[in-house]
């Protein structure tokens, strides 16, 4: 299926992108209409943190038709985490969490160990099974989050010891890093901007999905505490943004749903393709929310 955009809007996104100094792939969808816009929509793109929706999925289908309890306790015992800055990653201690709240902790602040126990925990043969009786055929989850960073410093050295990669990245050329099996769409947890709007609208707009899931997954969603990407497009208090972001190397993403109070519901995805390995780069962060706007503007018929 081709998307119908006006070209001055297809300019004006690329021009988004190039003065930003980054490679963007979008897809933008009115979730009630069906109205799309796009620029390369079809790409294959390098997810990173994104991939944790699918493991949401999963949880809450698995919760509505009766397999788990949202409520159901794991524990997670000490050392041996998932190299993560935030959350369990860094948590050093046993702690007890409920499936519910391990998810919280996935989507709100990205956290690494919380998404391998619950990706381990729930199997990734169902999760990508999940995905395919929603017609995503490009969509897949292939890595957890320690088992995407070993693929990375085996890559580089040989050894998939984790330990040292962090240290060791800083030193790496860029076109090294750009040819590791982690940033290329073929070999990684993966996507397309059309597909992740297609999951994001049956979230919002279930057909096949139970009304009971969908509801848990944008209740978790909505609660991601990053608000200088996506957010940033819509400064409006009165405009709701629920997402999840993604961060690796030189790929930084978010895609999400923009709701006005009018009643508009907006499914993004913005994927971003970085010429450098910068983990803070303002300019890409902020482009993401302008040209979700550009999108969503357009699809609003608003200058």
């Amino acid at each position: 299926m081709s998307v119908h955009t006006d070209p001055g809007v297809t300019t004006r996104l690329e021009n988004t992108f190039a003065d930003a100094g980054v490679t963007g792939y979008l897809h933008a969808v009115d979730i009630d209409s069906g109205a799309e816009v796009g620029l390369a929509p079809d790409t294959p793109v390098v997810t990173a943190s994104v991939f944790k929706i699918y493991i949401l999925l999963e949880l809450c289908c698995r919760s509505a038709e009766g397999s788990l309890g949202l409520t159901d306790r794991i524990r997670i015992p000490a050392g041996d985490r998932s190299l993560g800055p935030t959350g369990l990653s860094v948590m050093l201690d046993d702690t007890e969490l409920s499936l519910r709240d391990a998810a919280y902790l996935m989507m709100s602040v990205s956290d690494n160990h919380a998404t391998d126990v619950l990706m381990d925990f729930l199997g990734v043969q169902a999760i990508n099974d999940r995905l395919r009786t929603l017609g995503l055929e490009q969509t897949v989850a292939m890595y957890s989050c320690d088992a995407l960073f070993r693929t990375m410093a085996e890559d580089l050295t040989g050894s998939d010891d984790v330990g040292q990669l962090l240290s060791m990245l800083s030193d790496v050329p860029d076109e090294k890093l750009l040819g590791l099996r982690a940033l290329d769409p073929e070999q990684t947890d993966r996507s397309t901007p059309r597909e992740t709007t297609a999951l994001l609208t049956e979230l919002w707009r279930p057909r096949t999905l139970p009304e009971e899931a969908c509801a848990e997954a944008r209740r978790i969603m909505g609660l991601q505490v990053w608000p200088h990407r996506l957010t940033s497009g819509f400064p409006d208090d009165t405009i709701t943004v629920s997402g999840k972001t993604g961060t690796l190397s030189h790929v930084r993403n978010e895609v999400g749903v923009v709701e006005y109070p009018d009643g508009g519901r907006y499914a993004v995805a913005v994927y971003l393709r970085l010429p450098g390995r910068e983990f803070r780069n303002p300019v890409a962060d902020a482009v993401i929310g302008r040209a979700a706007r550009l999108a969503v503007d357009h699809l609003r018929g608003e200058a």
